[in-house]
C-alpha cells in the first residue's frame, strides 16, 4: 500500500467518525432530551478530542511528506490540498483548546435556547464570553502573527479574507440601500392572510421539498428552533419550523435548506469521505440554499404553481390570484428577523453581523457591550429600534455554535447564486415555462452538474467561474433585484 493509499484510507475513517460526530449535533437540536444537555457536551467534547488527534497524527505528516505530488492526477491533488490544510491548521491549535471549544459550544448552545426563549441577553453572555475568549485564543493560534478574524473565516470560506468581503460587501450596500427606500416608499402589496394548520405545513413541505429534487430515501425533514441542513452523502437531514399565521417561513426555509441537502447529495459518491466529499465552502454552500430559495423559489413561475398547491391544502389565502401571490411572497417590509427578510433588505441584515463579530474577535467589542452595540447598529441601518433580544443579539444560534467567520459567507452566497443564475437562464431558456408546471429538474440538474457535483474538488471561486464562464462579481445579483424588485413596486 503506497504512503498515499494509507492516507486515503485513515483520511476515510475519520471523515466516517466526523459524521457521526455531526449526527450528535443535529440530535441535540431535533431530538434530544432536554436534560441531556450536560452529558452531551462530554460526549461532543471527546468526540473532537478524537478527530484533533487524528487530523493531527504525526503519521499524516509522515503520509504527506511521502507522496510524490506530480504522480497523482485531480482528485488527487485537491485531496492532499485539502489535508495538508486541514493537517496545518490542525497542528496550530492545542488539542485541549480544540476540546474546550467543543464542550462549552454545546452547553452554550442550550443555554443560548433557553435565554432566546425568555428574551435575556443577560442570562446568555456569561457563557458567550467564554466563546469569545476561546474563538479569539483559536484564531491567535491559526493566525500565527496574522488576522485572528481571517483565520476563522478560513475555516468557512477558504483563501477569503474580511477585507476582500468588505470591499465586495460595500459594493452592495449602496444600491441595496436605494432599492429599499424606493421599494419601502411605494403601497405594499396584500400580504396572505389567514391561519394555517402547522401539520399541513410539513405535509406541503415535504411535497415541496421532493419537487427540488431533495430524495427523502437519503434524508429527513423535521422541525428546529433555528433551520439547518446535516450530514452528506446518504445521510442529509433537514429541519424547517412552522408559524401558524406565516406559512411562508416554514415552506421557504424548507426550500433554503433543500438547497444545502441537495449539493451534499449530488456530490460524487465515489467522494464518500474523504475531503472532497462535503461542500467545498460555506459560500457555495449559500449560493445552492439562496438560489433554490429566491432565485427559483420566489420567482413569478414557481409561485404560480405553489400558489395553487396552497390554495388546494388550505383554502381562501385572502389574494386576489397567483400575481398577488407572487407580490405577497416578495413583500419588502420592515422585520427584524435575518432569515425572515426578504432578498432586497436580507443582506443588510448579514453586514451587521459581519461587522459586530470582526469587532468581537478583535476585542474592540466586548460581550458586555454587545446588545447596546447591536440595537444601535440596527436602528441606524434599519431605522427603527429593536423590540426585544430574540429580534436582536440572540435571535441567531451561530455565535452560541462559535461559528465566527460564518456571516459573511451568507452574503457572498447570495452574490454566487446572482452569478449562477444569470448562467442558468441562459442555460434552460425555457425555465419559466417548466417551473410554472412545477418541474425544477433542468434547474437542478444544471447546478448538479455544474456545482455540486464536484464538492471540494475545485478552491471555491474556481468553483463558481468554472460554472458561470467568469468570475463572480455582485453586478448580477443586484441588476436581477433590481428589476424584480423595480417590477413589483413599479419602480
Amino acid at each position: 500500500m503506497t504512503a498515499y493509499d494509507k492516507l486515503m484510507s485513515f483520511q476515510r475513517e475519520t471523515g466516517a467518525l466526523a459524521q457521526v460526530a455531526g449526527r450528535l449535533g443535529w440530535d441535540q437540536e431535533v431530538m434530544m432530551p432536554h436534560g441531556a444537555s450536560e452529558q452531551r457536551s462530554e460526549e461532543m467534547a471527546v468526540m473532537e478530542s478524537i478527530l484533533h488527534a487524528r487530523r493531527t497524527d504525526p503519521r499524516v505528516g509522515e503520509w504527506l511528506d511521502a507522496v510524490d505530488d506530480a504522480a497523482l492526477d485531480e482528485e488527487g491533488t485537491a485531496h492532499l490540498r485539502h489535508i495538508r490544510r486541514s493537517y496545518e491548521r490542525g497542528l496550530r491549535v492545542p488539542a485541549k483548546l480544540a476540546t474546550d471549544i467543543a464542550r462549552i459550544t454545546s452547553r452554550a448552545h442550550r443555554i443560548w435556547a433557553e435565554a432566546r426563549a425568555d428574551d435575556d441577553f443577560a442570562a446568555f453572555a456569561p457563557v458567550l464570553k467564554e466563546v469569545v475568549r476561546l474563538k479569539r485564543e483559536e484564531g491567535a493560534a491559526l493566525a500565527a502573527g496574522g488576522d485572528a478574524y481571517d483565520a476563522l473565516l478560513d475555516d468557512y470560506e477558504p483563501g477569503a479574507t474580511a477585507a476582500q468581503l468588505s470591499g465586495m460587501f460595500g459594493a452592495l450596500r449602496p444600491r441595496l440601500v436605494a432599492l429599499r427606500q424606493a421599494v419601502l416608499d411605494r403601497p405594499q402589496p396584500a400580504a396572505l392572510q389567514g391561519t394555517f394548520d402547522e401539520q399541513a405545513q410539513m405535509m406541503l413541505s415535504q411535497t415541496v421539498a421532493r419537487t427540488f429534487g431533495y430524495e427523502m430515501a437519503r434524508g429527513r425533514i423535521d422541525k428546529a428552533v433555528h433551520p439547518f441542513s446535516s450530514g452528506s452523502g446518504d445521510d442529509v437531514r433537514i429541519t424547517t419550523r412552522t408559524n401558524a399565521l406565516d406559512p411562508f417561513n416554514c415552506l421557504y426555509s424548507t426550500i433554503h435548506e433543500v438547497g444545502h441537502a441537495a449539493y451534499e447529495q449530488s456530490i460524487r459518491s465515489s467522494y464518500r469521505f474523504t475531503p472532497l466529499g462535503q461542500g467545498v465552502s460555506m459560500g457555495v454552500h449559500e449560493s445552492q440554499s439562496r438560489i433554490y430559495e429566491n432565485q427559483l423559489g420566489r420567482s413569478r413561475a414557481f409561485t404560480s404553481w405553489l400558489f395553487t398547491r396552497m390554495t388546494e391544502l388550505f383554502g381562501d389565502l385572502g389574494l386576489d390570484g397567483p400575481d398577488a401571490f407572487y407580490a405577497a411572497v416578495n413583500r419588502v417590509q420592515n422585520g427584524f428577523i435575518r432569515t425572515e427578510a426578504d432578498e432586497v433588505q436580507y443582506n443588510l441584515h448579514v453586514l451587521l453581523r459581519f461587522d459586530l463579530e470582526q469587532a468581537l474577535i478583535a476585542g474592540t467589542l466586548e460581550v458586555d457591550d454587545l446588545e447596546a452595540a447591536w440595537n444601535e447598529r440596527f436602528l441606524s441601518d434599519f431605522g427603527f429600534p429593536v423590540d426585544k433580544p430574540s429580534d436582536g443579539v440572540l435571535q441567531d444560534v451561530h455565535w452560541s455554535a462559535g461559528l465566527f467567520g460564518y456571516f459573511p459567507t451568507y452574503s457572498l452566497g447570495n452574490v454566487y447564486a446572482g452569478c449562477l443564475h444569470k448562467a442558468l437562464r441562459a442555460a434552460v431558456p425555457d425555465l419559466d415555462s417548466q417551473m410554472a408546471a412545477g418541474d425544477l429538474a433542468a434547474a437542478t440538474a444544471w447546478l448538479s452538474e455544474n456545482v455540486q457535483q464536484y464538492g471540494g474538488l475545485y478552491e471555491p471561486r474556481d468553483v463558481i467561474t468554472r460554472a458561470c464562464g467568469e468570475a463572480p462579481s455582485e453586478a448580477p445579483l443586484l441588476d436581477y433585484l433590481e428589476a424584480k424588485f423595480g417590477a413589483i413596486y413599479g419602480l
